[in-house]
């Protein structure tokens, strides 16, 4: 059985353990998300000028949808990056999948050091990811740094809605990713593209519809996959005490605060170098 706990050296030679986040979980599964669905991605590809001439990075590209459903509706050229092996071995084989492999690479790699030349890549984009970074600016440096002149870096990412969310908000969606997100109101995403070096930035903040919630995820894997998905999440909740304790903390951390998504929502950010 797989181990349920990730290690990590620490410098006086030691290991430590640390436990998984729920994109581990979602890696085991075979399942990402982002927020809005495929009209969001739809957004992106019209906003950066993507088209069949274009080389396109996808940051925390997770299984592999978005790459390949550019690769299958555009014709374009896409790479691939996430930070977790089991993220990459799963866009690869829906690359094979989709019939793109010919349109598609992936690789392991850190969005915060990016393994490609200056100026490579006539977009770059990314949903649901940046927010999950510890070091933003460096990130969006990255983004900048490996896209060419006058290509676009665009963005889809949970965004406050409003400032000053109260603490009991930050905390319950902290809870739900497992982890310490850091989310920012439009105007700080704007700002901190412009810091990294784009200009003409364009933003649009949407709510988000839970209704539309299962309904987007079938759009963008087909029902016979959420099926799938469905079968492996329950395999792993039988076999993995570290993800039964995942999901009993995010029960306990009981129900949405009232509120909430007057706070919460994502936005649409893309800006051009």
């Amino acid at each position: 059985m797989q181990n349920d706990l990730k290690t990590k050296v620490i410098p006086n030679g030691g290991i430590m353990k640390e436990k998984k986040n729920v994109f581990d979980f979602a890696a085991q599964v075979g399942l990402t998300k982002q927020l809005g669905g495929l009209k969001t991605t739809d957004e992106l590809i019209a906003l950066c000028y993507i088209d069949s001439s274009c080389e396109v990075l996808d940051v925390g590209c997770g299984v592999g949808v978005t790459p390949c459903y550019l690769a299958k509706k555009i014709g374009c050229t896409v790479v691939g990056v996430d930070i977790l092996d089991g993220m990459i071995e799963w866009s690869k084989k829906q690359a094979e999948r989709q019939g793109v492999t010919n349109r598609t690479t992936f690789r392991v790699a850190d969005a915060q050091e990016l393994p490609f030349e200056d100026n490579r890549f006539d977009a770059v984009i990314t949903e649901s990811v940046t927010s999950l970074m510890k070091d933003q600016p460096k990130a969006l440096q990255e983004y900048v740094r490996v896209t060419k002149p006058g290509g676009h870096v665009g963005m889809n990412e949970s965004t406050w809605l409003k400032s000053s969310p109260p603490p009991e908000v930050v905390a319950w969606w902290s809870v739900e990713y497992g982890g310490t997100p850091q989310f920012h109101t439009a105007e700080d995403w704007v700002r901190l593209m412009k810091s990294a070096g784009l200009k003409q930035v364009t933003d649009k903040t949407y709510n988000i519809s839970f209704s539309s919630g299962f309904t987007d995820l079938v759009n963008r894997y087909g029902l016979w996959e959420m099926l799938k998905v469905y079968g492996r999440m329950f395999s792993l909740y039988r076999r993995s005490p570290e993800y039964r304790e995942f999901l009993g903390n995010v029960k306990e951390s009981g129900r949405m605060p009232e509120g909430t998504m007057e706070y919460f929502g994502y936005g649409i950010y893309v800006g051009q170098k």
